[in-house]
């Protein structure tokens, strides 16, 4: 794909700060997109001709006034009676977060909130483009797969398993010792995923620290992933904080590595590949 990507960056409606859209269009021009903006207080009608004229690849929509609600869908509407549909559409602005799933059901493709790298931005279009134009989206984050499994701290197995084998009657898998966490482990199988309990083997075992600090409970979260050793090198490029800057062995022959609560909100997740056990199992 070695054509320039056309960007019109409109401001709908009778919003009269443009600061962003000034911002978000030297950003995209300096990744290497040709950018018209069109200027404070257009219509969707005057946006969608000025889209079709240029020939452009997307629009992106800031708003700030708060009507994103009715501009968005109209601009969405109008683009789909010019047989423009094919045109990739992003928005920003102050957009409260509960409306975003109404905005991408009208088909917007993606809403920035305030504080997103501009990067993102230009990423997310450039790969929004090239999937569009049936070239490989090498560019942006693949989701997680799923939730492989949810990871519970606790003191004895010996004790608790009673209450998920017999109470709850969930199915005991197997239970294996972790060095490389210091722990032992009991999988637990529940619908397409997994609870494994962990009891520490030694002081020095991080769920130890864990227990001796908050108690017994949820540890971690552990989503499922491909290409782990990809997967870390996009999060650190993303500024994101790894607890482990290289894949280890987890439980099961997984290959694992935790994201730091602190680039989390608090939470520890788990990065957990499978794709190089037998059969892929999980």
């Amino acid at each position: 794909m070695n054509k320039k990507i056309r960007v019109l960056v409109a401001k709908p409606g009778l919003d009269g700060h443009d600061r962003g859209a000034l911002v978000i269009s030297q950003a995209l021009r300096d990744y290497g997109m040709e950018v018209i903006y069109t200027g404070l207080r257009q219509t969707p009608q005057q946006i969608v001709a000025a889209a079709v004229q240029e020939d452009v690849d997307a629009i992106g929509l800031s708003c700030l006034s708060g009507a994103h609600n009715e501009l968005f869908p109209e601009v969405m509407a109008l683009l789909k009676e010019r047989g423009a549909g094919d045109i990739i559409v992003v928005g920003g602005g102050v957009i409260p977060w509960e409306d975003i799933p109404f905005l991408e059901s009208a088909g917007v493709q993606k809403i920035f909130t305030p504080g997103t790298p501009t990067i993102e931005t230009a990423k997310f279009i450039e790969a929004a483009v090239r999937a569009r134009d049936g070239y490989p989206a090498s560019i942006g984050m693949e989701p997680p797969k799923k939730i492989d499994h949810i990871g519970i701290a606790v003191e004895s197995l010996d004790e608790v398993l009673p209450f998920y084998v017999n109470t709850l009657g969930l199915k005991l898998e197997a239970i294996e010792e972790v060095p490389s966490q210091n722990v032992k482990v009991a999988f637990i199988k529940i619908g397409e995923s997994r609870l494994e309990l962990l009891e520490p083997l030694s002081e020095e075992s991080p769920i130890r620290q864990f227990i001796t600090k908050r108690g017994q409970g949820v540890h971690h979260v552990a989503l499922g992933v491909e290409g782990i050793s990809e997967r870390i090198g996009e999060l650190k490029n993303a500024g994101i904080k790894m607890i482990q800057e290289e894949p280890v062995k987890g439980a099961g022959g997984a290959s694992i590595a935790f994201i730091h609560p602190s680039s989390a909100h608090k939470v520890l997740f788990e990065l957990c590949d499978k794709t190089e056990i037998e059969g892929g199992a999980s």
